[in-house]
């Protein structure tokens, strides 16, 4: 068994077609089904069921897909601390962050560990949460700006920052001329407008409403959180906002922002998995990040 041929079993299974996964591997398509046959043959059972029209793992297939990964995982990790003996001259951090989040703090930290460490390079990865999370999980990222709580209880994390949170209102709410923090209980009868199910921040909305009594009659969602701003300026409901958001939205389509009674917040946390070898590469980002985003942010936490 050979290590590529891991490489080959697992982009079948992600491909479920051989010609796509042999253009992703850059080898024919004859030498990857030569391959997987031999492979099948030495250890003995069927690993992919092929029709004309179909393929698909067989049970042993997706078993050995998950062990192959780990295995490739293991000896990503060995060529990271290999690197580290080299005294950071080389290496690649993969980083995994939501979208929007991400835009507000990679920009302050990015620059500034490219200046010091030039020829570390950097790899983002924007997703989800659980999508975040399943990558951290699996080793396909090596740390991920996400926000508590985490679902999986096979990450750990460091805190970064805490910030307070919002609410967004229509211009002509009459919310909107208020000056003292609005209670979450008087909102019940407001529609609301959420981020869609899979990102963090619309489970802490669901869970900011069921704290105060009531489940948020939800008129609209998006993937977006500038989008669920412009809906709110333009008059269909209300919103939660992270503060570091709201502040740096200006556009014709800004809501007005509240404060909440209790000013509720959000943790954002660098979060990797339980047990993961995290390179020195890793650490000097977390280092570089916390104090970049406690220098330019800190005025906007609780």
């Amino acid at each position: 068994m050979e290590l590529r041929q891991l490489q080959y079993v697992i982009h079948i299974a992600k491909e479920l077609n051989f010609s796509r996964a042999a253009e992703k591997l850059h080898i024919a398509q004859p030498s990857l089904s030569q391959q997987l046959s031999k492979l099948e043959k030495e250890i003995g059972v069927l690993l992919v069921r092929r029709t004309t029209n179909s393929v698909e793992l067989t049970h042993a297939g997706e078993v050995f897909v998950d062990k192959a990964q780990s295995i490739l995982d293991s000896i990503e990790q060995l060529k990271t601390e290999m690197e580290d003996m080299a005294q950071m001259r080389r290496g690649r951090l993969v980083i995994g962050s939501l979208p929007i989040t991400g835009s507000h703090i990679l920009p302050i930290v990015l620059p500034q560990f490219g200046l010091l460490y030039p020829d570390i390079e950097l790899v983002l990865v924007e997703d989800t949460t659980a999508h975040l999370e399943q990558l951290a999980v699996s080793g396909q990222t090596d740390i991920s700006l996400l926000s508590l709580p985490l679902i999986d209880s096979t990450l750990i994390y460091q805190p970064l920052i805490r910030e307070e949170i919002t609410l967004a209102v229509p211009p002509n709410h009459p919310l909107a001329g208020r000056t003292e923090p609005v209670a979450l209980e008087s909102l019940q009868d407001e529609p609301f407008i959420v981020l869609k199910k899979g990102q963090g921040f619309r489970q802490i909305a669901i869970d900011l409403c069921a704290g105060a009594g009531f489940q948020p009659r939800i008129v609209f969602e998006s993937s977006n959180i500038e989008t669920v701003q412009s809906l709110v300026a333009a008059g269909m409901g209300l919103a939660f906002i992270p503060h570091m958001i709201a502040h740096g939205r200006r556009s014709e389509f800004t809501p007005h922002f509240c404060s909440l009674v209790g000013k509720p917040s959000r943790t954002l946390v660098i979060a990797s998995r339980k047990g993961r070898y995290l390179s020195k590469a890793a650490e000097v980002f977390i280092e570089t990040m916390k104090a970049a985003v406690s220098k330019h942010y800190g005025q906007y936490t609780n």
